[in-house]
Protein backbone atom coordinates (compact mmCIF):
# COMPACT_ATOMS: atom_id res chain seq x y z
CA UNK A 1 0.00 0.00 0.00
CA UNK A 2 -0.65 1.41 2.70
CA UNK A 3 -1.69 4.68 4.17
CA UNK A 4 -4.48 6.89 2.47
CA UNK A 5 -2.17 9.79 3.18
CA UNK A 6 -1.00 9.95 -0.61
CA UNK A 7 -1.40 11.61 -3.97
CA UNK A 8 -5.35 11.76 -4.25
CA UNK A 9 -7.13 10.30 -6.96
CA UNK A 10 -9.43 12.49 -8.68
CA UNK A 11 -12.29 11.47 -6.59
CA UNK A 12 -11.10 13.34 -3.57
CA UNK A 13 -13.83 15.72 -3.54
CA UNK A 14 -16.60 12.69 -3.31
CA UNK A 15 -13.81 10.74 -0.60
CA UNK A 16 -13.54 14.01 1.25
CA UNK A 17 -17.42 14.46 1.43
CA UNK A 18 -18.42 10.55 1.96
CA UNK A 19 -15.23 10.59 5.11
CA UNK A 20 -16.89 14.11 6.49
CA UNK A 21 -19.21 11.59 8.53
CA UNK A 22 -16.91 9.59 9.80
CA UNK A 23 -15.19 10.08 13.46
CA UNK A 24 -12.17 12.64 13.12
CA UNK A 25 -9.78 9.03 13.78
CA UNK A 26 -11.60 7.19 11.07
CA UNK A 27 -11.31 10.19 8.36
CA UNK A 28 -7.40 9.41 9.40
CA UNK A 29 -7.96 5.87 8.55
CA UNK A 30 -9.76 6.53 5.05
CA UNK A 31 -6.68 8.91 4.28
CA UNK A 32 -4.61 5.96 4.89
CA UNK A 33 -6.13 3.72 2.62
CA UNK A 34 -6.13 6.53 -0.22
CA UNK A 35 -2.05 6.22 0.89
CA UNK A 36 -1.43 2.61 -0.32
CA UNK A 37 -2.46 4.09 -4.12
CA UNK A 38 0.47 5.49 -3.07
CA UNK A 39 1.00 8.14 -6.29
CA UNK A 40 -1.66 10.18 -7.54
CA UNK A 41 -4.31 10.75 -4.62
CA UNK A 42 -4.29 14.22 -5.31
CA UNK A 43 -4.12 13.81 -9.02
CA UNK A 44 -7.65 12.23 -8.69
CA UNK A 45 -9.42 13.32 -11.38
CA UNK A 46 -8.17 15.22 -14.84
CA UNK A 47 -10.72 14.91 -17.64
CA UNK A 48 -8.83 13.97 -20.17
CA UNK A 49 -10.23 12.09 -22.83
CA UNK A 50 -8.49 8.78 -24.31
CA UNK A 51 -7.33 10.69 -27.38
CA UNK A 52 -4.61 12.38 -25.19
CA UNK A 53 -2.88 9.73 -24.61
CA UNK A 54 1.29 10.43 -24.98
CA UNK A 55 3.69 7.80 -24.80
CA UNK A 56 5.90 8.54 -22.32
CA UNK A 57 29.30 3.72 -0.91
CA UNK A 58 29.55 1.89 2.36
CA UNK A 59 26.38 1.66 4.62
CA UNK A 60 26.66 4.33 7.25
CA UNK A 61 24.57 4.72 10.03
CA UNK A 62 23.75 8.34 11.54
CA UNK A 63 21.62 9.88 13.89
CA UNK A 64 19.14 13.02 11.98
CA UNK A 65 20.49 16.41 12.53
CA UNK A 66 18.50 19.41 13.03
CA UNK A 67 19.06 22.10 10.42
CA UNK A 68 16.34 25.12 9.63
CA UNK A 69 12.77 24.25 9.50
CA UNK A 70 12.67 23.54 5.99
CA UNK A 71 14.94 21.95 4.17
CA UNK A 72 16.42 23.62 0.78
CA UNK A 73 13.97 21.44 -1.93
CA UNK A 74 11.28 20.36 0.60
CA UNK A 75 8.61 22.97 -1.92
CA UNK A 76 7.61 22.14 -4.81
CA UNK A 77 10.54 22.69 -7.34
CA UNK A 78 10.25 24.77 -9.59
CA UNK A 79 12.84 22.49 -12.12
CA UNK A 80 9.77 20.53 -12.09
CA UNK A 81 9.60 20.16 -15.76
CA UNK A 82 6.14 21.06 -17.92
CA UNK A 83 7.52 18.04 -20.46
CA UNK A 84 6.45 15.94 -17.72
CA UNK A 85 3.77 14.42 -19.48
CA UNK A 86 5.22 13.79 -22.67
CA UNK A 87 6.95 10.23 -21.68
CA UNK A 88 8.05 8.39 -25.09
CA UNK A 89 7.99 4.83 -25.81
CA UNK A 90 11.58 4.23 -24.58
CA UNK A 91 10.27 5.86 -21.20
CA UNK A 92 12.95 8.87 -21.43
CA UNK A 93 10.60 11.59 -20.88
CA UNK A 94 11.77 15.25 -20.76
CA UNK A 95 12.17 17.06 -17.73
CA UNK A 96 12.09 20.19 -18.50
CA UNK A 97 12.57 22.14 -22.22
CA UNK A 98 16.46 22.42 -21.91
CA UNK A 99 18.96 20.31 -23.12
CA UNK A 100 20.24 19.71 -19.83
CA UNK A 101 17.37 17.87 -19.42
CA UNK A 102 18.16 14.28 -18.16
CA UNK A 103 21.12 14.97 -16.23
CA UNK A 104 22.28 13.63 -13.07
CA UNK A 105 25.45 14.85 -11.19
CA UNK A 106 28.69 13.01 -10.94
CA UNK A 107 28.89 11.42 -7.71
CA UNK A 108 32.13 13.68 -6.10
CA UNK A 109 32.90 13.78 -2.30
CA UNK A 110 31.18 17.53 -2.64
CA UNK A 111 27.82 15.85 -4.11
CA UNK A 112 27.51 13.10 -1.45
CA UNK A 113 27.88 15.64 1.46
CA UNK A 114 25.29 17.70 0.25
CA UNK A 115 22.87 14.57 -0.28
CA UNK A 116 23.75 13.15 3.46
CA UNK A 117 22.81 16.62 5.21
CA UNK A 118 19.83 16.73 3.33
CA UNK A 119 18.87 13.42 4.15
CA UNK A 120 19.47 14.06 7.66
CA UNK A 121 17.91 16.98 7.41
CA UNK A 122 14.69 15.56 6.06
CA UNK A 123 14.56 12.92 8.94
CA UNK A 124 15.12 15.33 11.77
CA UNK A 125 12.32 17.14 10.05
CA UNK A 126 9.95 15.15 9.32
CA UNK A 127 10.88 12.55 12.51
CA UNK A 128 11.76 9.54 10.33
CA UNK A 129 13.45 6.80 12.53
CA UNK A 130 15.24 5.08 9.59
CA UNK A 131 15.87 5.67 5.53
CA UNK A 132 17.82 3.93 3.62
CA UNK A 133 18.76 5.73 0.56
CA UNK A 134 20.24 4.20 -3.21
CA UNK A 135 21.11 6.49 -6.00
CA UNK A 136 23.15 4.47 -8.66
CA UNK A 137 24.62 6.17 -12.03
CA UNK A 138 26.60 4.89 -14.67
CA UNK A 139 29.71 6.73 -12.93
CA UNK A 140 28.79 5.35 -9.85
CA UNK A 141 26.95 4.64 -6.53
CA UNK A 142 25.71 6.55 -3.29
CA UNK A 143 23.79 3.93 -0.65
CA UNK A 144 23.37 5.07 2.75
CA UNK A 145 21.71 3.60 5.78
CA UNK A 146 20.62 6.21 8.34
CA UNK A 147 18.92 6.30 11.70
CA UNK A 148 17.12 3.10 13.27
CA UNK A 149 15.68 -0.28 12.42
CA UNK A 150 14.20 -0.59 15.93
CA UNK A 151 13.36 2.26 17.84
CA UNK A 152 12.65 0.41 21.16
CA UNK A 153 15.78 -2.06 20.57
CA UNK A 154 17.90 1.69 18.99
CA UNK A 155 18.84 -1.27 16.44
CA UNK A 156 20.60 0.82 13.50
CA UNK A 157 18.89 0.87 10.07
CA UNK A 158 21.02 -1.06 7.40
CA UNK A 159 20.91 -1.67 3.32
CA UNK A 160 20.41 -4.99 3.26
CA UNK A 161 17.05 -5.01 5.11
CA UNK A 162 13.61 -5.94 3.52
CA UNK A 163 10.62 -3.88 4.05
CA UNK A 164 7.16 -3.61 3.02
CA UNK A 165 6.53 -1.60 -0.55
CA UNK A 166 2.64 -0.80 -0.72
CA UNK A 167 1.44 0.43 -3.78
CA UNK A 168 4.97 -0.43 -5.64
CA UNK A 169 3.50 -4.09 -5.69
CA UNK A 170 1.23 -2.61 -8.41
CA UNK A 171 4.57 -2.59 -10.75
CA UNK A 172 4.79 -6.35 -10.57
CA UNK A 173 0.68 -6.47 -11.39
CA UNK A 174 0.53 -4.80 -13.90
CA UNK A 175 3.83 -6.19 -15.01
CA UNK A 176 2.31 -9.57 -14.75
CA UNK A 177 -0.89 -8.93 -16.50
CA UNK A 178 1.44 -7.24 -19.70
CA UNK A 179 3.20 -10.61 -19.55
CA UNK A 180 -0.05 -12.67 -20.39
CA UNK A 181 -0.64 -9.60 -23.13
CA UNK A 182 3.11 -10.85 -24.94
CA UNK A 183 2.22 -14.70 -24.62
CA UNK A 184 -1.84 -13.66 -26.42
CA UNK A 185 -3.95 -14.51 -23.47
CA UNK A 186 -5.26 -11.58 -22.09
CA UNK A 187 -6.07 -7.99 -24.82
CA UNK A 188 -5.21 -4.69 -23.24
CA UNK A 189 -8.57 -3.39 -24.52
CA UNK A 190 -10.71 -6.76 -24.04
CA UNK A 191 -13.37 -5.77 -21.17
CA UNK A 192 -12.43 -7.14 -17.92
CA UNK A 193 -15.80 -8.82 -17.80
CA UNK A 194 -14.15 -11.50 -20.41
CA UNK A 195 -11.98 -12.69 -17.60
CA UNK A 196 -13.57 -11.78 -14.63
CA UNK A 197 -17.08 -11.98 -13.69
CA UNK A 198 -19.24 -9.77 -11.41
CA UNK A 199 -18.00 -6.41 -12.18
CA UNK A 200 -20.24 -3.54 -12.90
CA UNK A 201 -20.11 -2.28 -15.65
CA UNK A 202 -17.52 -4.68 -16.33
CA UNK A 203 -18.78 -5.21 -20.29
CA UNK A 204 -17.41 -1.58 -20.68
CA UNK A 205 -14.34 -1.64 -18.36
CA UNK A 206 -11.57 -2.79 -20.14
CA UNK A 207 -7.79 -3.93 -18.88
CA UNK A 208 -6.17 -1.13 -20.48
CA UNK A 209 -8.43 0.96 -18.23
CA UNK A 210 -7.55 -0.66 -14.62
CA UNK A 211 -3.87 -0.38 -15.16
CA UNK A 212 -4.16 2.95 -16.09
CA UNK A 213 -6.55 3.82 -12.86
CA UNK A 214 -9.24 5.36 -15.07
CA UNK A 215 -12.08 2.84 -14.92
CA UNK A 216 -13.99 4.52 -12.69
CA UNK A 217 -14.98 1.70 -10.38
CA UNK A 218 -15.04 3.23 -6.82
CA UNK A 219 -12.64 2.81 -4.52
CA UNK A 220 -12.77 -0.24 -1.91
CA UNK A 221 -10.43 1.10 0.32
CA UNK A 222 -12.32 4.61 0.77
CA UNK A 223 -15.89 2.45 1.69
CA UNK A 224 -16.13 4.04 5.56
CA UNK A 225 -17.23 0.33 6.49
CA UNK A 226 -13.84 -0.95 4.90
CA UNK A 227 -11.92 1.11 6.78
CA UNK A 228 -13.73 1.00 9.58
CA UNK A 229 -13.10 -3.03 9.78
CA UNK A 230 -9.50 -2.78 9.09
CA UNK A 231 -9.29 0.04 12.15
CA UNK A 232 -10.82 -2.37 14.38
CA UNK A 233 -8.79 -5.44 13.94
CA UNK A 234 -5.53 -4.58 11.39
CA UNK A 235 -4.49 -8.62 11.85
CA UNK A 236 -7.92 -9.21 9.60
CA UNK A 237 -7.68 -11.15 6.90
CA UNK A 238 -9.83 -10.04 3.95
CA UNK A 239 -10.23 -12.08 0.45
CA UNK A 240 -9.62 -10.05 -2.62
CA UNK A 241 -13.37 -10.57 -3.09
CA UNK A 242 -14.41 -9.13 0.19
CA UNK A 243 -12.48 -6.14 -0.55
CA UNK A 244 -14.04 -5.33 -4.43
CA UNK A 245 -17.49 -5.86 -2.40
CA UNK A 246 -16.85 -3.02 -0.59
CA UNK A 247 -16.64 -0.85 -4.05
CA UNK A 248 -19.09 -2.22 -6.09
CA UNK A 249 -21.65 -1.09 -3.49
CA UNK A 250 -20.82 2.67 -4.59
CA UNK A 251 -21.82 3.59 -8.07
CA UNK A 252 -19.43 4.64 -10.58
CA UNK A 253 -17.45 7.58 -10.23
CA UNK A 254 -17.41 8.36 -13.48
CA UNK A 255 -17.76 7.06 -17.20
CA UNK A 256 -14.38 4.72 -17.95
CA UNK A 257 -11.96 6.28 -19.98
CA UNK A 258 -13.33 9.67 -18.89
CA UNK A 259 -10.69 10.53 -15.82
CA UNK A 260 -7.86 9.61 -13.82
CA UNK A 261 -8.53 8.42 -10.00
CA UNK A 262 -5.74 6.18 -8.35
CA UNK A 263 -7.93 2.95 -6.92
CA UNK A 264 -7.02 0.38 -5.28
CA UNK A 265 -9.88 -1.84 -6.44
CA UNK A 266 -8.52 -1.40 -10.02
CA UNK A 267 -5.37 -3.75 -8.97
CA UNK A 268 -7.49 -5.78 -7.00
CA UNK A 269 -9.26 -6.74 -9.89
CA UNK A 270 -5.93 -7.06 -11.95
CA UNK A 271 -4.70 -9.46 -9.76
CA UNK A 272 -8.01 -11.78 -9.71
CA UNK A 273 -7.26 -11.84 -14.19
CA UNK A 274 -4.11 -13.24 -13.31
CA UNK A 275 -5.25 -15.94 -10.86
CA UNK A 276 -8.14 -16.42 -13.66
CA UNK A 277 -5.99 -16.47 -16.84
CA UNK A 278 -2.68 -17.72 -15.17
CA UNK A 279 -4.26 -20.55 -14.10
CA UNK A 280 -1.95 -20.25 -11.16
CA UNK A 281 -2.56 -18.76 -7.22
CA UNK A 282 -0.99 -15.02 -7.29
CA UNK A 283 1.94 -14.69 -5.24
CA UNK A 284 2.92 -18.07 -7.66
CA UNK A 285 2.34 -16.20 -10.79
CA UNK A 286 4.21 -13.25 -10.06
CA UNK A 287 7.68 -15.18 -8.81
CA UNK A 288 7.60 -17.23 -11.64
CA UNK A 289 6.78 -14.50 -14.12
CA UNK A 290 7.59 -11.26 -12.37
CA UNK A 291 10.12 -11.91 -9.57
CA UNK A 292 12.63 -15.01 -10.98
CA UNK A 293 12.93 -13.17 -14.69
CA UNK A 294 13.36 -10.17 -13.01
CA UNK A 295 16.41 -11.43 -11.01
CA UNK A 296 14.73 -10.63 -7.70
CA UNK A 297 15.93 -12.72 -5.44
CA UNK A 298 14.66 -11.33 -2.43
CA UNK A 299 11.38 -10.08 -3.44
CA UNK A 300 8.41 -11.39 -2.18
CA UNK A 301 4.31 -11.80 -2.47
CA UNK A 302 3.47 -12.52 1.39
CA UNK A 303 0.14 -14.50 1.63
CA UNK A 304 0.08 -13.71 5.63
CA UNK A 305 2.00 -11.29 7.73
CA UNK A 306 4.91 -13.32 7.55
CA UNK A 307 8.15 -10.38 7.30
CA UNK A 308 11.61 -12.51 5.99
CA UNK A 309 14.27 -11.54 8.20
CA UNK A 310 16.00 -9.02 8.33
CA UNK A 311 13.50 -6.00 8.51
CA UNK A 312 13.01 -2.54 10.19
CA UNK A 313 9.95 -1.98 12.67
CA UNK A 314 7.62 0.35 10.65
CA UNK A 315 5.82 3.47 12.54
CA UNK A 316 2.77 4.13 11.87
CA UNK A 317 -0.47 6.96 13.21
CA UNK A 318 -2.61 5.40 11.47
CA UNK A 319 -4.67 3.87 14.63
CA UNK A 320 -8.23 4.81 15.91
CA UNK A 321 -6.32 7.56 18.46
CA UNK A 322 -4.01 8.50 15.99
CA UNK A 323 -0.99 7.59 18.58
CA UNK A 324 2.06 6.15 16.83
CA UNK A 325 2.24 2.18 16.92
CA UNK A 326 4.31 -0.52 15.54
CA UNK A 327 2.56 -2.20 12.28
CA UNK A 328 5.69 -4.05 11.24
CA UNK A 329 3.21 -7.71 11.68
CA UNK A 330 -0.28 -6.11 10.44
CA UNK A 331 -1.82 -8.70 7.92
CA UNK A 332 -1.69 -6.90 4.61
CA UNK A 333 -4.24 -8.77 3.02
CA UNK A 334 -6.40 -5.43 3.02
CA UNK A 335 -4.28 -4.51 0.18
CA UNK A 336 -3.14 -7.57 -1.97
CA UNK A 337 -2.28 -7.22 -5.44
CA UNK A 338 -3.04 -3.68 -5.22
CA UNK A 339 0.06 -3.02 -1.77
CA UNK A 340 1.29 -6.30 -0.30
CA UNK A 341 4.96 -7.35 -1.70
CA UNK A 342 8.25 -7.25 0.20
CA UNK A 343 11.50 -6.21 -1.22
CA UNK A 344 14.45 -4.91 -0.80
CA UNK A 345 17.05 -2.32 -1.99
CA UNK A 346 18.90 -4.75 -3.85
CA UNK A 347 15.71 -6.14 -5.75
CA UNK A 348 14.18 -2.56 -6.24
CA UNK A 349 17.63 -0.64 -7.92
CA UNK A 350 17.62 -3.60 -10.49
CA UNK A 351 13.88 -3.81 -10.92
CA UNK A 352 13.21 0.22 -11.40
CA UNK A 353 16.01 -0.13 -14.53
CA UNK A 354 13.89 -3.14 -15.94
CA UNK A 355 10.75 -1.54 -15.17
CA UNK A 356 11.09 1.01 -17.40
CA UNK A 357 12.69 -0.25 -19.56
CA UNK A 358 10.70 -3.12 -20.52
CA UNK A 359 13.62 -5.60 -20.15
CA UNK A 360 10.23 -8.27 -19.43
CA UNK A 361 8.28 -7.21 -22.25
CA UNK A 362 8.19 -7.25 -25.93
CA UNK A 363 9.29 -3.74 -26.84
CA UNK A 364 5.85 -3.19 -28.52
CA UNK A 365 3.81 -3.97 -25.28
CA UNK A 366 6.16 -1.96 -23.01
CA UNK A 367 5.96 1.33 -25.38
CA UNK A 368 1.93 0.54 -24.77
CA UNK A 369 2.95 0.93 -20.89
CA UNK A 370 4.64 4.01 -21.00
CA UNK A 371 1.73 5.91 -22.62
CA UNK A 372 1.39 8.26 -19.97
CA UNK A 373 -1.80 10.35 -19.35
CA UNK A 374 -2.50 13.21 -17.11
CA UNK A 375 -3.22 13.09 -13.79
CA UNK A 376 -4.36 16.55 -12.50
CA UNK A 377 -0.90 16.99 -11.61
CA UNK A 378 1.74 18.92 -12.91
CA UNK A 379 4.81 17.29 -14.04
CA UNK A 380 2.64 13.83 -13.28
CA UNK A 381 1.10 11.48 -15.84
CA UNK A 382 0.35 7.58 -15.24
CA UNK A 383 0.84 4.83 -17.40
CA UNK A 384 -0.15 1.48 -16.97
CA UNK A 385 1.23 0.51 -13.38
CA UNK A 386 3.66 3.08 -13.12
CA UNK A 387 4.29 6.84 -13.03
CA UNK A 388 6.62 9.58 -14.79
CA UNK A 389 7.39 11.93 -12.28
CA UNK A 390 9.53 14.87 -14.18
CA UNK A 391 10.64 12.09 -16.10
CA UNK A 392 11.77 9.60 -13.76
CA UNK A 393 9.92 6.68 -14.35
CA UNK A 394 8.75 3.81 -11.33
CA UNK A 395 6.12 3.88 -8.55
CA UNK A 396 6.11 5.05 -4.66
CA UNK A 397 4.25 3.13 -2.13
CA UNK A 398 3.14 3.46 1.30
CA UNK A 399 1.27 1.11 3.75
CA UNK A 400 1.07 1.40 7.46
CA UNK A 401 4.54 2.16 9.09
CA UNK A 402 6.12 1.85 5.53
CA UNK A 403 6.92 3.85 2.63
CA UNK A 404 9.04 3.69 -0.61
CA UNK A 405 10.04 5.11 -3.83
CA UNK A 406 11.67 3.37 -6.87
CA UNK A 407 12.44 5.26 -9.86
CA UNK A 408 14.41 5.07 -12.84
CA UNK A 409 15.28 8.06 -15.19
CA UNK A 410 16.51 6.89 -18.59
CA UNK A 411 18.12 9.54 -20.40
CA UNK A 412 20.63 9.54 -17.57
CA UNK A 413 20.48 5.80 -16.73
CA UNK A 414 20.32 6.59 -12.80
CA UNK A 415 17.81 4.99 -10.64
CA UNK A 416 16.95 6.19 -7.11
CA UNK A 417 15.46 4.00 -4.39
CA UNK A 418 14.31 5.66 -1.13
CA UNK A 419 12.81 3.53 1.84
CA UNK A 420 12.09 4.47 5.42
CA UNK A 421 10.20 2.60 8.46
CA UNK A 422 7.81 5.25 8.96
CA UNK A 423 4.23 6.60 6.80
CA UNK A 424 3.56 9.63 9.05
CA UNK A 425 3.00 12.46 7.38
CA UNK A 426 4.83 16.05 8.04
CA UNK A 427 3.10 18.99 7.59
CA UNK A 428 0.43 16.99 4.68
CA UNK A 429 3.17 15.53 2.72
CA UNK A 430 4.55 11.90 2.46
CA UNK A 431 7.90 11.06 3.92
CA UNK A 432 9.18 9.60 1.23
CA UNK A 433 8.23 12.29 -1.32
CA UNK A 434 10.48 15.24 1.15
CA UNK A 435 13.57 12.51 0.68
CA UNK A 436 12.77 11.83 -3.55
CA UNK A 437 12.33 15.49 -4.16
CA UNK A 438 15.38 16.73 -1.91
CA UNK A 439 17.86 14.32 -3.41
CA UNK A 440 16.64 14.56 -6.96
CA UNK A 441 16.75 18.69 -6.63
CA UNK A 442 20.75 18.19 -5.79
CA UNK A 443 21.36 15.08 -8.21
CA UNK A 444 18.90 16.57 -10.85
CA UNK A 445 17.89 19.71 -10.91
CA UNK A 446 16.33 19.34 -14.39
CA UNK A 447 14.49 16.94 -13.43
CA UNK A 448 13.02 17.08 -9.75
CA UNK A 449 10.58 14.60 -8.20
CA UNK A 450 7.84 16.33 -6.79
CA UNK A 451 4.66 14.86 -5.70
CA UNK A 452 2.23 17.95 -4.15
CA UNK A 453 1.34 18.03 -0.34
CA UNK A 454 -2.38 16.13 0.24
CA UNK A 455 -5.50 18.33 1.14
CA UNK A 456 -5.45 18.80 5.18
CA UNK A 457 -7.66 15.70 5.93
CA UNK A 458 -8.32 14.34 2.65
CA UNK A 459 -7.22 10.91 1.77
CA UNK A 460 -4.81 10.38 -0.67
CA UNK A 461 -4.53 8.19 -3.72
CA UNK A 462 -2.09 5.71 -1.87
CA UNK A 463 -2.65 1.92 -0.96
CA UNK A 464 -4.09 2.12 2.29
CA UNK A 465 -6.96 3.58 3.99
CA UNK A 466 -7.27 7.02 4.74
CA UNK A 467 -8.79 8.02 8.13
CA UNK A 468 -7.07 8.62 11.49
CA UNK A 469 -6.07 4.81 11.87
CA UNK A 470 -3.38 4.97 9.21
CA UNK A 471 -1.24 0.48 2.13
CA UNK A 472 1.54 3.01 -3.29
CA UNK A 473 3.80 3.72 -5.70
CA UNK A 474 3.31 4.47 -10.98
CA UNK A 475 2.05 9.07 -5.15
CA UNK A 476 -0.44 12.97 -1.94
CA UNK A 477 0.10 11.40 1.25
CA UNK A 478 -3.21 10.76 2.78
CA UNK A 479 -3.59 10.38 6.98
CA UNK A 480 -6.61 8.34 7.45
CA UNK A 481 -6.01 5.68 4.86
CA UNK A 482 -3.79 2.49 4.41
CA UNK A 483 -1.92 3.52 1.00
CA UNK A 484 0.07 0.70 -1.07
CA UNK A 485 0.03 2.85 -4.23
CA UNK A 486 1.65 5.73 -5.62
CA UNK A 487 1.52 9.18 -4.20
CA UNK A 488 1.22 12.75 -5.78
CA UNK A 489 1.59 14.56 -2.70
CA UNK A 490 2.89 11.87 -1.00
CA UNK A 491 3.84 7.89 -1.19
CA UNK A 492 0.68 5.46 -0.53
CA UNK A 493 0.83 3.52 2.04
CA UNK A 494 -0.82 0.80 3.10
CA UNK A 495 -1.93 1.05 6.62
CA UNK A 496 -5.11 0.90 8.00
CA UNK A 497 -5.41 4.71 9.31
CA UNK A 498 -4.01 5.83 6.14
CA UNK A 499 -4.89 3.21 3.48
CA UNK A 500 -3.65 4.33 0.58
CA UNK A 501 -1.69 1.12 -1.16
Amino acid sequence: MTKTRRPRPAASRSAASRSAALPRSARRATAAALALTGLLAAAACSGDPQSSRQVGGPAVTAEPVAISPVAPGLGAGSASASGAHSGSASGAASGSASGSAGVVLPLTSDVTNRLDTAIKQVMSEASVPGVIVGLTTPDGSYQRAFGQADKVAGTPMSADMNMRIGSETKTFTATAVLRLVDQGKVGLDDPISKYVGGVPGGDGITVRQLGEMRSGLFPYSSDPDFLNALITDPNQVFTPDQLLAYGYKHPASFPPGSKFEYSNSNYILLGKLIEKVGGQPADQFLKQQVFTPATLTGTVFPVDATFPDPHARGYTDQTPTGATADATDWNPSWAWTAGAAISNLADLQRWAKSLATGTLLNPATQAERLKTLPTGESGVGYGFGLFDNNGWIGHNGSLPGYETVTVHLPQSQATLVVLLNTDVSYQGSEPSSLFAQAITQIVSPNNVYSIPPMATGSPSASTSPSASVSPSSPSASQSAAPTTSPTVSGTASNSPASVPA
